[in-house]
């Protein structure tokens, strides 16, 4: 499982050849093999031995430059069965919900394994992801993509087809340090995180809608198991910097969706109460009800 480090390409390694259009291709390489283009032909002998970042030229004079490809490029041409969570979002979950080597992580549902991918690298060895998704479909292509991006199907993953909330509840009480739901309703599953999740570990969702947003927000609150969450949209604007060209793209990721977080409380605990400081302005509560009874007796 560890990837491997060396910067010289090997047979069986996936390479991303980038031309001058920045058009990318990705090909497995293969002894005697050959990557036919609209430019002619690569021959994989001349990329096998060759070191990372170097060029290759096909026959038609075409010139290629040579990488492994990063998570981030696997994710975006990876086949999919459900909608990818996007390499900016999935580097967020990670870090927001402090995944780390060694944790215990439950995911739902696995979608086409892309942030499963990025929760087994971060894990390490001695972790593991629970997955947990409905569809036999999605969990099918989830599969084959994480059986492709690690080159083998990971030990420390297991991946079940069935129903989160079912399922949840035969883990051990506390057993789990973190919870990342990917789904249309996550506060459906509020009650089996609770039983799952050590005191202090996270509970991550990642959803697409502000009303979703909102729904979970509310109903983690009326738990009162959890410390007060937060909700959050990341955007990624890139910039074009060419001379004294220098402005945003015209063509941007905007929304692709919203992360709600919070921590797990220990039992009994009764989080204190949320203080807002009301506007500048606003009248007192017990003020504004005899505002209202002097306007009723007028």
């Amino acid at each position: 499982m560890t990837r491997r480090t060396t910067g010289v390409f090997e047979a069986g390694d996936r390479v991303q050849l980038t031309d001058v259009k920045n058009r990318k291709h990705t090909i497995v390489l293969e002894p005697g093999k050959s990557f036919f283009t609209n430019h002619g032909s690569v021959l994989h002998d001349d990329l096998i031995g060759a070191f990372e970042a170097s060029t290759v030229t096909s026959t038609g004079n075409m010139v290629y430059l040579a990488l492994r490809p990063l998570l981030t490029d696997f994710v975006l041409s990876m086949p999919r069965g459900a909608a990818v969570v996007y390499p900016k979002d999935a580097a967020a979950i990670v870090g927001f919900a402090d995944i780390f080597p060694g944790a215990t992580v439950v995911e739902a549902g696995v979608g086409s394994g892309a942030l499963t991918c990025s929760l087994l690298r971060a894990v390490g060895d001695d972790g593991h992801v629970h997955s947990y998704e409905r569809r036999v479909d999605f969990a099918a292509v989830a599969t084959k993509n994480v059986t492709n991006f690690f080159g083998e199907l990971p030990s420390k993953w297991s991946l079940t087809v069935g129903d989160l909330q079912d399922e949840l509840v035969k883990h051990e009480p506390s057993s789990v340090d973190r919870v990342v739901l990917d789904m249309l309703a996550p506060w459906e599953c509020i009650a089996a995180a609770a039983h799952a999740l050590r005191p202090g570990g996270v509970l991550i969702a990642y959803v697409a809608t502000t009303t979703q947003m909102s729904r979970t927000i509310e109903d983690l609150r009326l738990d009162k198991r959890w410390t007060d969450p937060e909700g959050q949209e990341l955007i990624q604007r890139p910039w074009h910097v060419e001379g004294l060209a220098v402005r945003p793209n015209h063509r941007m990721q905007g929304h692709t969706g919203f992360l709600v977080q919070c921590r797990r409380l220990a039992p009994n605990t009764v989080l204190p109460p949320r203080r807002i400081r009301p506007a500048k302005g606003v009248q007192p509560e017990a003020e504004v009800l005899v505002s209202l009874v002097e306007e009723e007796n007028d």
